[in-house]
Parts: structure tokens; sequence; C-alpha cells
């Protein structure tokens, strides 16, 4: 961001750093062929954010650290897509049986991971994801995925409002363009989330390894 910008939102005391807390969840968003698969009309050409996401389930699995994943789906031709349908054509690239909606290789959920299908942007909206998240005793949720500016950024604010501490690792989520990007980056610091490095995140789900 620019330098006006960020003294801007500093001077009015947005951008506060919180600690994580005790209980940690891995939330991934959506990480299906959609997004990285040539030729969809969704790809952000972005190999390098599924790669650091399976490092970070990795973490997470050999630390204990529960993983949540994301995904969306509608009915064919969208009956139950509401307004964000009707605003966004190519979802129907998550129409049941679209091989676009499906999990990427080698990045999907295991036996006894809770996985959350949604309609809407965020992965609260009209689900049980808060339900889930507290039968898991989470008090942190570490979100990854994508895309930044859509399902990633809705989630982290809505943890945020759910009552949750939302932390978004840096390197594991992308857009389509660096600009946009970097200025949801920028908001959900200042405002919703922490966006932190992904190193800080790997140390942080080792303290949880208590075998």
């Amino acid at each position: 961001m620019d330098a006006d910008s960020v003294s801007s939102y500093e001077q009015a005391g947005f951008g506060r750093s919180t600690d994580f807390g005790q209980t940690p969840v891995l939330v991934v968003v959506d990480m299906c062929k959609a997004y990285f698969e040539a030729g969809s009309p969704l790809n952000l050409d972005r190999p390098e954010v599924a790669d650091a996401v399976k490092e970070l389930v990795a973490e997470a699995r050999g630390s204990g650290v529960p993983v949540v994943w994301t995904r969306v789906e509608y009915e064919p031709g969208g009956s139950n897509g509401g307004v964000w349908y009707q605003k966004i054509g190519v979802l129907a690239s998550f129409d049941r049986g679209n091989p676009l909606g499906e999990w990427l290789d080698g990045l999907a959920p295991e036996p006894g991971d809770v996985v959350i299908t949604k309609q809407h942007a965020s992965g609260f909206n009209g689900t049980d994801l808060a339900e889930r998240l507290g039968q898991l005793n989470a008090d942190t949720i570490v979100v990854a995925g994508v895309s930044t500016s859509g399902c990633v950024r809705a989630t982290a604010t809505d943890a945020s409002a759910a009552g949750f501490l939302p932390f978004v690792a840096r390197e594991a989520v992308g857009d389509r363009t660096p600009q946009v990007e970097a200025a949801n980056l920028f908001d959900l610091h200042a405002k919703y989330a922490d966006v932190v490095e992904m190193a800080d995140v790997i140390a942080y789900f080792h303290t949880q390894n208590t075998c």
C-alpha cells in the first residue's frame, strides 16, 4: 500500500496485532481445481499457493492441529445459489458434478477432518462452521486458501464476528492480481484479522505438539 494510506491507518489506530490463542484450527478455504487448473475461468495461476497450503496442512497434521475444509457446491443451475450466483456467472464451475469443484490432487480432506459445504463466500454463512469449531474447542482460526478478496476475506471477517481469533497465513492465500491481494490483506490486517508469515504459523503449530 502507499505510504499515505499506511500512515493514515496507523494514526487512526488500525492494525493492532493480537496474540495466538491456545487451541488453533486450520481452515482451508476452497482449494479446488477451479482455481488452479489451466483453462478454468477462475484459474489464479498461483501454484505456489497450493504448495504453501500443502505445507501448512502437513504441519498442522504433524502437530495435532485439526484441519477444517470449506468447499462450494450448488444444485445444477444454481437454484440454491441466491444473489451471489446471479452476480458471478463463473460460480457455475461449482455446480454439482462439475470436475472443477473437485479437490486438488494431494490436497484433500482425510477421514476425521471437518468438511463444510457452502453456497456463499464465508464459510460461516448458512453453515454449522461455528458450532463445529466450538466442538473442537477452537479459539484461534488460521485461514489459508483462495481467493484472498473473496472467500478467505469473508471467512476471516466472520470468524472475528463469531468470537474466534482469525489469522491469515500470508503465503498460503492467493488472488487474481498482486494489487487486489495486497489491498485486501492490508484491510484485513487493519480491521479484522492478523496477517502473519507462514513461518510464524508453523512455529505456533509446533507449540501444540505434545507427542
